[in-house]
């Protein structure tokens, strides 16, 4: 190699070492009411919160937040090509199933849905993410379950990372809910900040790991 080749390959290595170090994860959060702030200030939402922090601690990681207030599994489906083109994650983040559940939908077909989601983004080179929801028991001990089962299910036969739910600390403290009793509050939107601020951290290490 002569001198000049040489000193060109340093420089080079020391032009794309900076870029890669910078390179930002991009997390797109599919979800539905209560990843959009349904009921509050923008701004005081959860998601709005984390990429607040995010920011102050100069963290290289921005969230795409495509939720929804309403949406289902299916109506996800109907979308999430034109999200992975558009936005190009590095990580997705589904937080969907509570409506499907509340409609009574049946269970193989959120089941199904939620396995298309997951390989739809998989596919699309993401690292993704399941939240496990859980759902009031109107439906009876058996749905309720079965519901539940379905998350760890998707996430056995993809490898996606099962997240908990971080409605289940806030759900058992009226102070913290909505009038309606299913959304929280502005008052829990720091709690489930920082909440999913450990969640996610463990995630992206975990992915970083897997490497």
């Amino acid at each position: 190699m002569t001198r000049f080749s040489l000193k060109f390959l340093v420089f080079f290595m020391l032009v794309l070492m900076p870029i890669s170090s910078f390179a930002k994860d991009k997390i797109m959060i599919i979800g539905d009411s209560l990843s959009a702030g349904y009921g509050i200030e923008q701004a005081q939402a959860w998601v709005n919160l984390l990429q607040n922090t995010y920011d102050s601690q100069q963290k290289s990681i921005d969230l795409i937040n495509t939720a929804v207030s309403g949406q289902t599994t299916d109506n996800a489906l109907l979308k999430i090509d034109a999200w992975l083109t558009a936005h190009k994650p590095s990580h997705v983040l589904i937080e969907l199933g509570g409506n499907d559940g509340i409609r009574g939908f049946p269970v193989k077909l959120l089941r199904k849905h939620l396995l298309e989601l997951v390989t739809k983004s998989q596919q699309a080179g993401a690292h993704v993410a399941l939240m496990e929801i859980h759902i009031p028991p109107n439906l009876g001990p058996r749905y309720t379950t079965m519901f539940t089962q379905s998350y760890k299910k998707v996430s056995d036969e993809t490898g996606a990372y099962l997240m908990p739910y971080f409605m289940i600390p806030i759900a058992v403290k009226p102070e913290l809910m909505q009038k309606d009793n299913l959304h929280p509050n502005s008052e829990a939107q720091p709690l489930i900040r920082d909440f999913m601020e450990k969640e996610i951290d463990a995630w992206l290490m975990k992915t970083k790991d897997n490497v």
